[in-house]
């Protein structure tokens, strides 16, 4: 019996300290590009940028919506309401088609983009947090540190991929875009943005958010004004990045991994 205890303690105080040994993912840099004002009202979900026109969602019950710009500081091209049982979540574009999670209503609503007409609905079990696509499938978080890819048909996952970096357990993963060849996740009341290598799940950079949640004077006493957003700016080559509540957008280069 005491030859078992010891064996175990012996294990457990190995893998603490190959814990303790993993390096902790580096900080990136980034250059201030560009910023734009907006309207300090948005619950900010999923953001998108094709270079000429802004898609967003914003959540809450009966406050959710589905909106495009041409001027995040103008009123939208054409913005849709979502009915009052539903809290809208991640976004992500996919060829002529639009995919917005709904929180707990376990579905993910598909537009057409021109005119944001509804064209399906599908399913799925549990939480809808962010949502992103790499070209082939589409990439969801739910507050956790695992990823799923699913099928844009189905919504049925092909895979999971959970998220590992340091000795630091990366769950309350929110807001996604891809970028680069890497998955750029928000974190929950976090104003940290890492980068995910979506073939390992190894963090490979974080961005720290602070300078911009303090310049854009959004009220820092509300728990929900909170960095979340990013929208690849691929002709300025930068990540457009916003919060909750955020009066402003910021364009930001991050300093290496593809930048």
């Amino acid at each position: 019996m005491k030859a078992a205890t010891t064996a175990l303690l012996s294990l457990l105080l190995s893998a603490t300290s190959l814990a303790a040994e993993r390096p902790q993912p580096p900080t990136l840099d980034y250059q201030l590009l560009d910023s734009k004002t907006r309207a300090a009202d948005h619950f900010t979900q999923g953001l998108f940028f094709d270079g000429e026109r802004w898609l967003e969602s914003s959540g809450l019950y009966g406050r959710s919506w589905l909106a495009e710009y041409t001027d995040p500081s103008a009123n939208p091209v054409r913005r849709k309401w979502l009915a009052g049982d539903r809290f809208a979540e991640g976004l992500a574009v996919f060829g002529e088609r639009l995919y917005l999670l709904t929180y707990r209503a376990g579905e993910v609503q598909i537009y057409r983009r021109k005119d944001f007409s509804l064209e399906e609905v599908l399913t799925y079990t549990g939480e809808g947090w962010g949502l992103t696509s790499d070209g082939d499938q589409l990439i969801m978080s739910n507050g956790s540190d695992t990823l799923t890819f699913r099928d844009p048909n189905t919504f049925t996952i092909t895979r999971t991929l959970k998220v590992t970096g340091g000795s630091e357990r990366w769950s309350r993963l929110n807001e996604l875009e891809y970028v680069n060849g890497l998955i750029w996740a928000n974190i929950w009341q976090d104003p940290r943005v890492i980068a995910i290598d979506p073939e390992s799940g190894e963090v490979k950079g974080i961005l720290n958010l602070e300078n911009l949640l303090r310049d854009s004077q959004a009220d820092r006493w509300n728990v929900d004004a909170v960095a979340n957003g990013i929208a690849w700016d691929q002709v300025r080559n930068g990540l457009w990045v916003t919060g909750k509540y955020w009066p402003k957008l910021y364009l930001i280069r991050p300093d290496g991994l593809g930048f």
